[in-house]
């Protein structure tokens, strides 16, 4: 899925994976609005696909902004009437567990903002380089974090699936927040977990250096399938190109082979 609007070149794609039997991710791409989010469902099957459903519901609420800073704020408020939504259901279906993770960016007048909860992933590819904007609200994150584990024993950790944020799981919804400036060619990337556990940030920052969002997608999405895919995998790539832009790829013709054909 590929849109185009003003200074955004944005594309998604998703697929339920090899071992999953539903596609419990959702996701938004309305850059006419200059918001683009993944949410990850929680609670098995029907649940799970509710969950994730809710959540994007609630963003594509969202209307035309003055300012990224009022984004921000409604956003939150969307969020939260989500939040309650799915504890509300929960509560008449007698279901423990319904709820998605969510990871959020909002774009307006050159400034953006990260909205997240739980392990679903934004990263900004900027003049080449790829970093991890969010951060993990996992159980084996934290544990890394306090340095009781290295990041090498927490890829086998038995609980490293453990989240511990989300939307509609508590009472109180806990959102983390980052913010920062837009620079022409930036290149946001939004993923679910699926993606996360088979491609590294290094293949992810290759897939976008060396093509368009909407391909780039693809070739991720790919690369996830040939490694076993054992979840939903999702990613949107979001391309910040101000108008008279010019957008120049990797020529690197033996790193194009690498990856599988689409």
């Amino acid at each position: 899925m590929k849109q185009s609007f003003g200074n955004f070149d944005c594309a998604a794609a998703t697929d339920v994976g090899k071992v999953r039997l539903e596609n419990e991710d959702a996701f938004l791409l309305a850059p006419e609005r200059g918001v683009f989010a993944v949410a990850d469902g929680m609670g098995g099957h029907e649940a799970g696909r509710l969950a994730s459903a809710v959540v994007v519901e609630e963003l594509g609420r969202l209307d035309e902004p003055a300012s990224v800073a009022e984004l921000l704020a409604r956003c939150r408020e969307r969020l939260a009437r989500a939040n309650a939504r799915l504890i509300g259901v929960a509560a008449e279906r007698g279901a423990v567990v319904m709820g998605a993770t969510v990871a959020a960016l909002l774009a307006w007048e050159g400034y953006y903002a990260c909205v997240w909860s739980g392990d679903s992933r934004i990263y900004l590819v900027r003049r080449g380089a790829i970093a991890q904007l969010s951060r993990d609200h996992t159980e084996v994150a934290e544990l890394v974090a306090e340095g009781v584990l290295t990041a090498q024993e927490a890829q086998s950790w038995p609980r490293r699936n453990v989240i511990t944020r989300a939307v509609g799981v508590y009472a109180e919804l806990d959102l983390e927040v980052t913010q920062g400036v837009l620079e022409k060619g930036d290149v946001f990337v939004i993923c679910s977990d699926g993606l996360t556990t088979h491609v590294s940030d290094a293949e992810i920052g290759e897939a976008i250096r060396l093509a368009p969002p909407a391909e780039a997608c693809a070739r991720l999405v790919a690369l996830t399938l040939e490694r076993g895919a054992s979840d939903n995998v999702t990613v949107l790539a979001i391309r910040y190109a101000p108008t008279g832009s010019t957008v120049v790829f990797a020529q690197d013709e033996a790193a194009k082979a690498r990856w599988p054909k689409r």
